[in-house]
Order: C-alpha cells, then sequence, then structure tokens
C-alpha cells in the first residue's frame, strides 16, 4: 500500500456543519492520507500527573532530562497547541510478516521500526497538509500536526480516541492487530467530536493476566504498565550517551538499535493471516533487518550518514553505534569463535583516534570475555 497521492482535502469547507459531519468529514481526510486508523478524542489534559511524576522521581527517565522539564507542557495539550479543543490522533502499521532468513554474518539486529524509512517524515508531511486543510476549511480555526517529537501523551489520546490500549509493555495494542503501529495527531482549535468508542475499549487492560513481555523483557526492565527506561534497550542503544551498565552488556544480545523482544512475545502480536494482510505502506517495508558487525566496528562518519540516509536509526551518534556493535559482537563471541571480530575489538581498546566511548566498551566488552 503506497501513501495517498496530493489531492485537495476538505474543498467543500466545513463551516456551518453540524459536530458529527464535520468530525466524519476531517476523518475522511484522514483516511485519504493513507492512515491505518483515526479517530478524536477532546484535548482535556491527561490523568497521569501521579503516575509521571514517581516515575521521574525514581529517575527512571534516566538522561531523557527534556521529560522531567516538560511533565507540565506532557500532561495538557494546550501546551503544544494553545486553546486545543480536539485531538485528532492517527495510526500506522509497521510491520506484518516473518523476518528475513539469518546468514552467516556476525549481525547486530535493529528494532522494526527503524528497517524502513523514517516514520517521522512520512508522518510528518500528511499530518502538515491535514492541518492546513483543516484551516482552510474552518477559517480562524488553527490545527497543528505532531509526531513524537513535540510533549505529548500521545497514547493515552490514542486510547481516549479508540485507536487501542495500552498494555503492561506501555505500547498501544489495538486488539485483533496487534503493537506494531506508529502514532501521531493533529490538534485543533476546531471542536470535533469524539469518536464512538469499538467495543472492545471498554476494557481498561488488554492483557488480564498476561506476563509475557514482562518475562522475557531481556534486562526486567518492565513492570506492570510501567518501564525502566536506564534498563530498556531501547533507551540504552538509542537515548542514553555513554558506556552502557556492566550488568546489561549480556542481556543486549545482538540488539543494534532498539529491541522488540516485548512485542515479539505479546499474544496479540502472534502469527494470524488476517493481520497478516493488513496493509502496510510500502516506505515502511524493511530496508534491512541489521548490520555486518564488522563492518559498523570500521565506520567513519561518512559510512554513518551514508547507511543512515531518510532513516530513523539517524539518532545514535557513530560513537554510539559502534558502542553497541562492541556489545553485539561480545555477546556472539561468548557463543562462538571469530577471531576477526576479536581482533578488531582489541584494535579499538587502544586506539586513540576513536572516540573515547568507544575505547571504553571495547575494554568492557574484553573484560567479560576474559570473565565468561
Amino acid at each position: 500500500m503506497n501513501q495517498a497521492d496530493d489531492s485537495p482535502l476538505l474543498e467543500d469547507g466545513l463551516d456551518g456543519l453540524a459536530s458529527p459531519e464535520r468530525t466524519a468529514r476531517v476523518l475522511d481526510a484522514a483516511s485519504a492520507l493513507g492512515f491505518a486508523h483515526m479517530g478524536v478524542c477532546s484535548a482535556r489534559p491527561v490523568e497521569r500527573r501521579e503516575v509521571l511524576e514517581k516515575w521521574i522521581a525514581e529517575g527512571r527517565h534516566g538522561q531523557m532530562h527534556y521529560l522531567a522539564d516538560r511533565i507540565e507542557a506532557m500532561l495538557d495539550p494546550e501546551s503544544v497547541l494553545e486553546g486545543a479543543r480536539s485531538v485528532l490522533c492517527v495510526a500506522d502499521r509497521y510491520h506484518a510478516g516473518a523476518d528475513p532468513p539469518e546468514d552467516s554474518v556476525p549481525r547486530g539486529r535493529i528494532a522494526r521500526y527503524a528497517r524502513g524509512r523514517d516514520y517521522h517524515d512520512v508522518f510528518r508531511r500528511r499530518l502538515r497538509r491535514l492541518a492546513e486543510a483543516i484551516e482552510r476549511a474552518a477559517p480562524g480555526q488553527r490545527a497543528r500536526g505532531v509526531v513524537d517529537t513535540a510533549p505529548l501523551m500521545e497514547r493515552e489520546h490514542a486510547q481516549r480516541a479508540g485507536l487501542g490500549l495500552i498494555g503492561k509493555h506501555t505500547l498501544l495494542i489495538r486488539p485483533g492487530e496487534g503493537s506494531w503501529i506508529l502514532l501521531g495527531e493533529v490538534l485543533t482549535t476546531l471542536e470535533l467530536e469524539a469518536t464512538a468508542p469499538p467495543d472492545w475499549a471498554t476494557r481498561s487492560d488488554p492483557c488480564g493476566s498476561c506476563t509475557r513481555c514482562i518475562d522475557a523483557c531481556p534486562t526486567g526492565a518492565i513492570e506492570p504498565f510501567s518501564v525502566d527506561a536506564t534498563r530498556c534497550i531501547s533507551y540504552t542503544t538509542i537515548e542514553h550517551r555513554g558506556p552502557i551498565e556492566p550488568e546489561l552488556l549480556e542481556p543486549t544480545g545482538d540488539w543494534l538499535y532498539g529491541c522488540d523482544v516485548c512485542q515479539e512475545v505479546c499474544p496479540h502480536n502472534g502469527p494470524d493471516r488476517r493481520v497478516a494482510r493488513l496493509p502496510v505502506l510500502e516506505v515502511y517495508q524493511p530496508r534491512r533487518s541489521g548490520f555486518d558487525l564488522l563492518e559498523v566496528l570500521g565506520w567513519r562518519e561518512s559510512d554513518r550518514r551514508e547507511a543512515f540516509t531518510t532513516s530513523a536509526l539517524k539518532r545514535a551518534k557513530l560513537a554510539m553505534f559502534k558502542r553497541n556493535a562492541l556489545v553485539c559482537a561480545g555477546n556472539l563471541l561468548r557463543e562462538e569463535d571469530h577471531p576477526v571480530l576479536l581482533a578488531r575489538i582489541r584494535e579499538l581498546s587502544t586506539d586513540r583516534s576513536e572516540d573515547l566511548l568507544v575505547r571504553t566498551t571495547a575494554l568492557q566488552v574484553l573484560e567479560q570475555l576474559e570473565q565468561s
């Protein structure tokens, strides 16, 4: 399935329409842009202050200091758009089907959301078109599209809009489809009617007694409906700027960028013919599922830029990506001999032209290999 074309949106305007018809036209416009799901909720503040404040007070946000600095903003959508009355939530599916077969090359895996084109770019253009169309169709009203870059509790709004339910791993689950979902929003001062929730939306918990994500998490980062970011592989390989804690090196396994374990074991994401037939935009189709570790350990900045063009992977700096590759390499060497890879780690541990983070991690890995 491809993204929608550039045909005009909301040409007939929205003035003078009753709220249900106005809302239906906006939702139709979102559908015309190729989003898999869409819904509307009010722009009232999120009721999770105590939970968020406790999570941050316990230091579970790690080095993501912007979260601590923007608590008030995250709780109230008006911090993103003054006078906001409605939130149009949209979603794309980004994964369906099995992984490609493995080969004998020592590789590090990347999370599925980062295997295709950068979803920020895929969303941003369509959300901008939708926001501009709303402003043209309703003169005097304002709208703003956001995707994972503004202080907005997007999963909570998506749940209220009927797009899914938040699971124990804190990700949005759409019953019958799973959690391989990316989210975006358009906030607007235009009054829209909240969409009728699906039948399953009356449940507050999509997980019941299931604890598979908690049990399977390699680092023990998950508690029911809460994740300790400082232990989460997605955080340590993408957001964390320094050396990875020694106790987390081996549990990281072969995850070079991000981690999908909690989603891989989730029953909602189990094999299902109907789910496999659900559309995924062509731009999300994986260009690669991982990288040759030896290749990464020989990269220069120009190699990183070339490899990460139009990819969400570009969030990781060169030294961070090499750090991650070293951790993956050390874990591979625990399982099998690979003299060339081991020699490269030793070279990096003493190479003064390399970033200190790379040299430090190489020494960490060698130390743990000697102890194993």
